[in-house]
């Protein structure tokens, strides 16, 4: 009987790690777009310009897509400021594109 009880315990978690795995695969456009942001922020704080500009290119990829998606003001308020963060950083300014890219996470994070 424990046997059958632990067999169900492990079959059970087995299925909830597959079920919650899949939708950790299956993120939008949109909040590849905040994660992405979020890491050129912490990048350009700590004054790694280059790294920033980095994950300022893929957070603007992300962004543009979901505003091919569904059109939004804040959207395009975000891929505005995204690309001011790539400028920024691509001229060495971590400050001017840790603000930019700021600015993109605030209108990234508004519906």
């Amino acid at each position: 009987m424990l046997q059958k009880l632990a067999g169900m315990a492990l079959l059970l978690g087995a299925l909830t790690f597959m079920v919650s795995s899949v939708s950790w695969a299956a993120k939008t456009h949109q909040e590849e777009a905040v994660e992405h942001t979020k890491e050129a922020i912490e990048h350009g704080k700590a004054g790694h310009a280059d790294v920033l500009v980095k994950h300022a290119e893929t957070a603007l990829k992300h962004a543009e897509a979901a505003q091919k998606e569904k059109a939004s003001p804040h959207l395009t308020e975000s891929i505005t400021h995204l690309k001011g963060a790539v400028d920024s950083g691509k001229k060495g300014d971590a400050p001017g594109g840790t603000k930019h890219a700021e600015e993109a996470l605030m209108h990234l994070g508004a519906k």
